[in-house]
């Protein structure tokens, strides 16, 4: 393990993981699946969707993800009547010398939490495409780039769940994951309640100070591009998508950004867990959520209840894994 160890030096990987989880764990009870996998979008330079029932905490984590960086941050609320203008910026007419000029957006920030993303209609959606992919805004003719860091951090209730409109498939392929976290286990329901009865209040995040600054942050994705992958690996994540292609119960399969999402995302977990290299446990664990979002299940497995993660968990379950 040692020889291993030596090839890359990760210490930047592991400090940037640490401190982020341990400031989150402050306020939120478990969920520590949901934190890894943010902490490894946010490696991979990846936009992050968090999709579950109200009360779960997924705003609060997102906010304490976000207040954990010393950047920039801003968030907006989407709601049915909000326009593209509201998001992107708009131009202002000046009357002294007759001329607009452009107004930024919220957009225009490094973190960008935005909550209740699938109860805006599709054209304010739509808006969101060239900024999650390019990070930059075409107003007027002109092109305005984003700073670094920037990513999105995206709440949503489920789909049946009344006043939501589904998300278009373009828009929900540059999401790098899905994360659908889970109700608390009865033993972190009762911490949560033992922390209110002593005074905590864990939907306070004024008093949250940063705990690790963007130059870290930076070294820490430069670092991860180091870690090693093996061909066999590169073979096994391209096998993983093409499947999704040609499977009878999914009518739309993954794109080629979810095998570069598989490669990025498997270093970055690699790093996190202390390895300077990739497994083929790596690949597999962090499958579900970047594949999920991705493939469209065909109406009849829709209505046996199958879900895009049952199918996805299959279709890994059939494949060979390479040792």
């Amino acid at each position: 393990m040692d020889q291993f160890e030596s090839r890359v030096d990760l210490q930047s990987v592991k400090s940037f993981a640490d401190a982020i989880k341990k400031q989150i764990a402050t306020i939120v009870v478990g969920q520590e699946q949901m934190v890894e996998l943010m902490i490894v979008a946010v490696l991979s330079k990846g936009h992050i969707l968090i999709e579950g029932v109200p009360g779960i905490a997924k705003t609060l984590t997102a906010k304490l993800l976000s207040k954990s960086i010393d950047t920039e941050f801003s968030r907006i609320q989407f709601t049915p009547d909000l326009m593209p203008s509201d998001v992107l910026g708009t131009s202002i007419y000046n009357p002294k010398d007759s001329s607009f000029s452009y107004r930024k957006g919220p957009i225009f920030s490094n973190i960008v939490l935005i909550d209740e993303v699938n109860r805006a209609p599709a054209k304010t959606q739509a808006a969101l495409f060239e900024v999650m992919e390019e990070r930059q805004v075409s107003f007027d003719g002109e092109k305005y780039q984003l700073g670094f860091p920037f990513f999105i951090v995206a709440t949503q209730n489920p789909i049946d769940q009344e006043g939501t409109y589904r998300l278009p498939e373009a828009q929900l392929d540059r999401f790098f994951v899905k994360i659908e976290p889970t109700y608390p286990t009865k033993e972190q329901e009762n911490s949560i309640l033992a922390n209110v009865q002593k005074g905590i209040n864990h939907t306070k995040v004024d008093g949250i100070t940063p705990v690790v600054s963007t130059k870290e942050l930076e070294t820490a994705q430069t670092t991860i591009q180091n870690i090693i992958i093996e061909e066999k690996l590169l073979d096994f994540i391209t096998t993983i998508v093409q499947t999704t292609r040609n499977h009878p119960s999914i009518t739309l399969g993954a794109s080629p950004r979810a095998s570069l999402a598989l490669l990025n995302g498997s270093k970055a977990l690699a790093g996190i867990r202390g390895r300077d290299f990739v497994t083929p446990e790596d690949i597999i664990d962090l499958t579900p959520a970047v594949l999920r979002h991705r493939i469209i299940i065909s109406p009849e497995k829709e209505m046996e209840g199958i879900s895009a993660t049952e199918v996805v968990k299959e279709i890994v379950a059939r494949i060979e894994i390479p040792r």
